[in-house]
């Protein structure tokens, strides 16, 4: 028989990420996939990106509504309860033999518990990482505890999900599976990336590209208290007039609808910029290679500029601990702060000093990996049943 095995994306982001190893498990004659789709991709607002899935051909399984129409921690907090209701009938019904988790996202803390009721094994992608300014830090740590299944982006991550207690046979380091972008799929040039962007990156120097992707940082109770910075920063870089801005839409949480506010009004104040709400993975990539540099908190400026050897200007608090290559350059949430590290991050020294450099989250064969473990574990109490290991 099949094994079905049933996937959950809730994001543009997380989508990105688990593309490879959807089309693997839907090309697998010994896998039955389930998708289930979720919170923000069902949302107009977030550019509804349940568009995109349906585009690359993949056969939706359930379609969870959940996502609040809320700028709060309390509608984020709600959007989990909305999201546990429907999914206990999903997942009561669909019964998978394994059911496939990635990141931290919060809302992922809604199927997690769903399947932990239903004797639904669980594997997380992604977990022993660190960004302790985001609640996203104890929503990864307390997935790997649910989970009974764990792949791993580094080798450090690995330790830690075994130092948590994991048995070491249930903790596989496959690589960040965004990575599998760059050898299975064929980029974009750059004037594929300017028709398909609207914009011009001519190698002129005056039109140099800076990316900025950055998020509410959900630690705090205000969670765009290090926005400003930021902005300021952004205006003093963008008076200058020797660089575009363009910026990524924030994820759906607590604070998002300030940030695109905010947003908004640096373009209209300069508007050689523009904001994408949403890029599907080969245009994002294409133009990610072709940028001067990117500056923001995203996990992307960490996880995934190094494979390009593209400068980031890491800001704030939300990325403190992950492990980051040397192109990542690290700002306070102060103005004079940002500017040094952007000016630092745009020099022909600083960019010299990258040649060479490998990205310590993978070699983009994580998809194959994954679905190598997810088709061979074994199933049932043998793997439902985890054992504590002894103490040292």
């Amino acid at each position: 028989m099949k094994r079905r095995i049933a996937v959950v994306t809730t994001s543009r982001a997380d989508y990105s990420h688990l593309y490879w190893p959807l089309r693997l498990l839907r090309e697998h004659p010994d896998v039955e996939l389930k998708l289930i789709v979720m919170a923000s991709h069902l949302s107009p607002e977030f550019g509804a990106t349940v568009s995109e899935i349906e585009r690359d051909g993949f056969e939706i399984a359930a379609r969870i509504e959940c996502l609040l129409s809320s700028d709060s921690d309390v509608g984020m907090a709600k959007s989990i309860g909305v999201a546990v209701l429907s999914l206990a009938d999903a997942l009561g019904a669909m019964r998978p033999d394994l059911l496939l988790l990635i990141a931290d996202r919060y809302e992922m803390l809604a199927p997690a518990a769903v399947a932990l009721s239903l004797r639904i094994p669980i594997a997380h992608i992604e977990g022993g990482e660190v960004s302790e300014g985001a609640i996203d830090d104890a929503v990864r740590n307390a997935l790997t505890k649910m989970a009974h299944i764990h792949f791993t982006s580094t080798e450090a991550a690995r330790e830690r999900v075994i130092a948590m207690g994991e048995e070491a046979w249930r903790v596989h380091r496959a690589g960040a599976p965004s990575l599998d972008h760059l050898r299975r799929s064929t980029l974009l040039t750059r004037e594929e990336v300017e028709a398909r962007c609207g914009i011009d990156l001519r190698t002129n120097r005056a039109w140099a590209a800076l990316l900025v992707a950055y998020h509410p940082v959900t630690l705090e109770q205000d969670t765009t208290v290090e926005a400003s910075a930021l902005f300021a920063a952004l205006e003093q870089i963008a008076a200058q007039g020797d660089a575009q801005i363009l910026f990524c839409y924030p994820n759906a949480d607590a604070g998002s609808r300030r940030l695109i506010e905010r947003t908004r009004a640096c373009q209209e104040e300069h508007p050689r910029g523009k904001m994408f709400v949403n890029l599907d993975a080969v245009t994002y990539w294409s133009l990610l290679r072709q940028v001067e540099a990117m500056v923001g908190n995203s996990s992307s400026g960490i996880m995934e500029t190094a494979s390009f050897a593209v400068p980031t200007v890491n800001v704030g608090l939300r990325q403190k601990g992950r492990e980051r290559a040397r192109n990542v350059l690290d700002a306070e949430p102060d103005p004079g702060a940002i500017v040094t590290r952007i000016v630092q991050a745009r020099s022909v020294a600083f960019r010299a000093s990258l040649e060479g450099m490998t990205n310590p989250y993978g070699d983009g064969r994580a998809a194959e990996r994954i679905v190598e473990v997810l088709t061979t574990a074994p199933l049932g109490q043998q793997l439902l049943m985890k054992r504590a290991v002894p103490l040292s």
